[in-house]
């Protein structure tokens, strides 16, 4: 009975991963590309990412691009002076939350100034692809730490 099953399931099995993959929207390469899957820091999302560098010179400037579901791991940008980060949303719908506070929910043209040295995760709605740009702000023994997952039943949540 499964060996008769086995041709159906894996023809499914590919239906379902060829309708997922085309279900990004294409207005999400209409102004910035969405780059490639995130390698450098891919392993600190729920999901797949992706990331397009627009510029790496003097401030470090990054499309991400958060599939449905997706966000990353807590994290603190360090450093001794300067630094931080700056999220500016750009499409679709997604979240940001500091520690020990409430989440907030992004929208394009929403703007989170993260000082250095906060604790915080960010990411899309569960419902809904999400980019923002993330500019690195220069400082000073920069570093990022990763402190692992928001709970998966707190996320799911979220609105």
């Amino acid at each position: 009975m499964i060996k008769k099953m086995l041709p159906l399931l894996l023809i499914t099995t590919l239906l379902t991963r060829i309708a997922y993959a085309e279900a990004m929207p294409d207005y999400l390469s209409k102004i910035i590309p969405v780059g490639n899957s995130n390698t450098i820091a891919g392993e600190h999302f729920t999901g797949k990412s992706f990331l397009y560098p627009l510029s790496t010179k003097q401030v470090g400037i990054f499309n991400v691009t958060f599939e449905p579901g997706c966000y990353n791991e807590w994290h603190i940008h360090h450093a001794s002076k300067g630094g931080g980060q700056i999220l500016i949303a750009i499409s679709g719908r997604g979240w940001y939350q500091e520690d020990g506070k409430d989440a907030q929910e992004l929208k394009p043209c929403d703007v989170i100034n993260i000082p250095a040295n906060v604790k915080h995760w960010h990411g899309a709605a569960k419902d809904s692809w999400f980019q923002h740009i993330a500019l690195e702000v220069p400082g000073e023994d920069t570093k990022t730490t990763w402190h692992g997952f928001l709970p998966a039943e707190e996320y799911a949540k979220l609105k």
